[in-house]
C-alpha cells in the first residue's frame, strides 16, 4: 500500500482539486470546488483537528491525499521568541489528519521575528512528486513529497531580514524563484530546481528608504510573453522569468514591507504598496522600462491592505484592510461600490469558492460573504484560535491553520 502511494505521489500530475502553492492552483485565491461548508465551529462540521507542533504561518498545500505544512519547533520545548528552532516539514494524511512523515531540514539559532510572523511563514510549492520548501533567509530545500527524503538543500542565501521571512517561492520551467527583500541589497533569486544552484539574481532598486518586503511573485502571460510580477519596497518590477531581465517597473515612492501577492485580471495587475499608507494600484502590464507615469490605470487610497492579498470575482475587485474593512470596487475603473466592517484584524488572504468569498481573521473568525456590489454577510464562524495562515481547499472541505492546530472543515 505504501509503495503504491509513493508511486502515485512521485508520478502524478496535479488535478484541478489540488492546492499546490500559496493561494492555490491559479495562485490568486480561486477554487473550482463546490458544496463547501457555510458554517462551522470548534465542535461542529469538523472532519478532524490535528495539533501542529511549533510555530508557523505557512498555508497548507494539498496534493491528492496528502497535506504539507512547515513549522519551526523549539529545540528546548519552550516557546519563547528567541528559542533555537528546528525547521521542519510535515506530511499529513488528508483523510485522517494523522502525520505520515515529519522531517527536519535545518536547525537555527533563532533570530527575533515580528509578532505577526514566524520562522516558517512561506508556503511550500509542489510539482511532479517534489515539494519545494523555503524558509526565507534561513534555508531552501527540495524533498521527495512521498517520503520526505531531501533531494537538495541550501543555506547559501543568508541575508539580513527585518521581522523574519515571508515570501513564498514560485516555479517556472526549471527554476525555483523567490524574493529576498532584505534590510539592504534587496533582490530576486532564481535557483535551478533540480540542484538548488543559482541561475540568476535581480538587484531591486528603488527610492524607498526601508528596503525590506515579503511579497510572493506572480507569473502572468502578456501577449505571449511570460512576466514575473514581483513587488518590493518602493517599486514593482516585471521580469523575464527565464533570465531575470527587467521588462518594466512602476514606482510608488516610500511604500515598504509589501506583503500582498499581486493578482491579474481584466488585463491589469493589482497590487498594494505596503506601509505606511498603502495604495491599491491597477497597472497595465504591456509597457517597457519605467511606466510609473504612463501605465497606472487607477488607484485607491482608502482601506488598502497591508497584509491580505486581493481577489477578483467577475468585474469586482475585493480587498480587506488589516483592520477588517472589506472593500469592493470595479476592477476596470476603480469605482468603489462599498467599504464595510467585515472581520476583526486580519492578515490571511481571502478565498473564492462555491460562489462565496471566505475571509479568516487573526482571532479565528471565519466570515463568508456573498459576492456582489452590495455588502452581505452569509455567515460568521468562530474557531476561537489565533490564525494568520490563509485557507486551502481539499475536495469540498476547507483547511484552516490556527496557532496550534490544523482543521479540516466539512459541510
Amino acid at each position: 500500500m505504501r509503495s503504491t502511494l509513493v508511486l502515485l505521489l512521485s508520478t502524478s500530475l496535479l488535478s484541478a482539486s489540488d492546492w499546490p502553492e500559496f493561494r492555490g492552483s491559479n495562485a490568486q485565491g480561486h477554487s473550482d470546488a463546490t458544496n463547501l461548508p457555510l458554517t462551522w465551529s470548534p465542535n461542529s462540521h469538523v472532519a478532524w483537528k490535528t495539533p501542529v507542533a511549533g510555530i508557523g504561518w505557512s498555508s497548507p498545500v494539498v496534493v491528492g491525499t496528502r497535506i504539507f505544512l512547515t513549522s519551526a519547533v523549539s529545540l528546548s520545548g519552550k516557546e519563547e521568541a528567541t528559542a533555537d528552532r528546528s525547521l521542519r516539514v510535515i506530511s499529513l494524511d488528508a483523510t485522517t489528519g494523522k502525520p505520515v512523515w515529519d522531517v527536519e531540514l535545518f536547525q537555527i539559532t533563532s533570530p527575533r521575528a515580528h509578532r505577526k510572523n514566524s520562522h516558517a511563514s512561506p508556503t511550500p510549492v509542489y510539482e511532479n512528486g517534489k515539494l519545494y520548501v523555503h524558509f526565507g533567509h534561513l534555508g531552501t530545500a527540495c524533498l521527495d513529497a512521498a517520503t520526505g527524503k531531501s533531494i537538495w538543500s541550501t543555506q547559501e542565501f543568508a541575508y539580513s531580514p527585518v521581522h523574519g521571512n515571508g515570501s513564498s517561492p514560485v516555479l517556472f520551467e526549471d527554476l525555483l524563484i523567490f524574493s529576498a527583500d532584505a534590510e539592504t541589497d534587496p533582490k530576486v533569486i532564481a535557483l535551478d530546481k533540480t540542484s538548488g544552484k543559482t541561475r540568476w539574481t535581480f538587484a531591486r532598486q528603488s527610492e524607498a528608504k526601508k528596503k525590506f518586503s515579503f511579497c510572493t511573485p506572480l507569473i502572468i502571460d502578456v501577449n505571449g510573453q511570460k512576466q514575473l510580477i514581483t513587488p518590493g519596497s518602493g517599486v514593482v518590477n516585471a521580469l523575464n522569468p527565464k533570465d531575470g531581465t527587467e521588462i518594466w517597473r512602476c514606482g510608488y515612492d516610500q511604500g515598504y514591507s509589501v506583503v500582498p501577492r499581486p493578482i491579474f485580471a481584466h488585463g491589469l495587475i493589482f497590487i498594494s504598496t505596503g506601509f505606511d499608507k498603502p495604495l491599491v494600484l491597477a497597472i497595465k502590464p504591456d509597457g517597457k522600462g519605467d511606466v510609473t507615469a504612463t501605465h497606472i490605470a487607477w488607484s485607491i487610497d482608502k482601506a488598502a491592505p497591508h497584509d491580505p492579498s486581493m481577489v477578483v470575482i467577475g468585474d469586482e475587485l475585493y480587498f480587506t484592510a488589516d483592520n477588517g474593512i472589506l472593500s469592493c470596487a470595479d476592477a476596470k475603473t476603480g469605482q468603489l461600490h462599498y467599504s464595510e466592517r467585515c472581520t476583526g484584524p486580519i492578515s490571511a488572504s481571502p478565498l473564492v469558492a462555491d460562489g462565496k468569498l471566505y475571509l479568516q481573521d487573526e482571532k479565528g473568525l471565519g466570515v463568508v460573504v456573498k459576492p456582489g456590489k452590495t455588502f452581505q454577510i452569509l455567515a460568521k464562524n468562530d474557531l476561537g484560535e489565533r490564525s494568520l495562515a490563509s485557507y486551502a481547499v481539499i475536495g469540498s472541505d476547507l483547511l484552516i491553520r490556527t496557532e496550534a492546530n490544523l482543521y479540516r472543515i466539512k459541510k
